[in-house]
């Protein structure tokens, strides 16, 4: 008998991650015979680990803090994850190990999904120079928004990552974002601030445009306080669960040959599991 194929989450720590609701989520309702379990792997054992992957079972893996950076020397990294400067998910083609960067997609199709014409804005302004921030940008200049404004308290930081991407990525000092918030159709947070446990991120929404697009990458809470007062505007928005269901997508269809669908149903699975005391 053929064992069922498997997929994993390779992190340290592991435990809280919603992946494992997800892609069973999927597995059991398009009927496929497959796994998915939480893998938790020291940085000392990552190296054996995936270079064993596929001797352990698995078709393929999800990469989490802190192996985001260390598995693109593992694999063959596509041009997504090498710009990125980090890979979240691996899978085997024609016998090799490849990784890409599924938090691109992830950001744009819940982008797509929720504020339908949000590419029509010529300036964005996204806050934070992280490994985030470096997906989100990705994106950005892949759909032809011509001017990216990128804000970040440590501003050598915002000019590194700016002068990696080219001239239409123009760092900023953090006390210069309200003078940008008039111009930017499409704001995005990729820091931690508003995250439960983290200070309030303190930026005037009431500055943008009226058709402005307000995107935060936190997703616990599920609205958080950016969120709120922009909608409290009539604003369109794009909440962190979102981009991280859609970031699951392409990993799934490469392991298991079926691409799944974000639905409501799984959009409220995971919302009664992020909201559970």
């Amino acid at each position: 008998m053929t064992k069922a194929p498997a997929a994993c989450l390779i992190g340290w720590p592991a435990a809280h991650s919603r992946s494992p609701l997800i892609h069973r989520y999927w597995l059991r309702t398009l009927g496929i015979e497959g796994g998915y379990v939480i893998e938790a792997v020291p940085p000392e054992d990552l190296r054996d680990f995936v270079l064993r992957l596929s001797l352990r079972g698995f078709v393929g893996a999800n990469v989490t803090i802190p192996h985001k950076e260390a598995v693109l020397g593992l694999s063959t990294p596509d041009a997504r994850a090498r710009a990125i400067g980090a890979a979240n998910t691996l899978w085997f083609e024609d016998g090799e190990l490849r990784s890409t960067n599924t938090d691109v997609e992830g950001f744009i199709g819940n982008l797509d999904a929720s504020a339908p014409g949000w590419d029509k804005a010529e300036e964005a302004l996204v806050l934070g120079a992280g490994g985030s921030s470096r997906a989100v940008v990705f994106g950005l200049r892949e759909r032809g928004i011509k001017r990216i404004h990128l804000a970040n308290r440590t501003i050598a930081r915002a000019e590194t990552l700016a002068g990696q991407f080219g001239p239409n990525v123009h760092p900023v000092t953090w006390d210069a974002i309200g003078d940008v918030l008039p111009r930017a159709r499409l704001l995005v947070n990729t820091t931690s601030l508003g995250m439960h446990g983290q200070p309030s991120l303190d930026v005037e929404v009431s500055r943008l445009p009226q058709e402005a697009v307000v995107a935060d990458l936190v997703y616990v809470p599920l609205v958080t306080p950016l969120l709120a007062a922009a909608q409290a505007r009539g604003l369109k928005t794009a909440d962190g669960l979102g981009m991280l269901l859609h970031q699951a997508v392409r990993g799934f269809a490469l392991w298991f040959g079926r691409r799944p669908q974000v639905t409501p149903e799984l959009r409220a699975l995971v919302e009664a599991d992020l909201t559970k005391t």
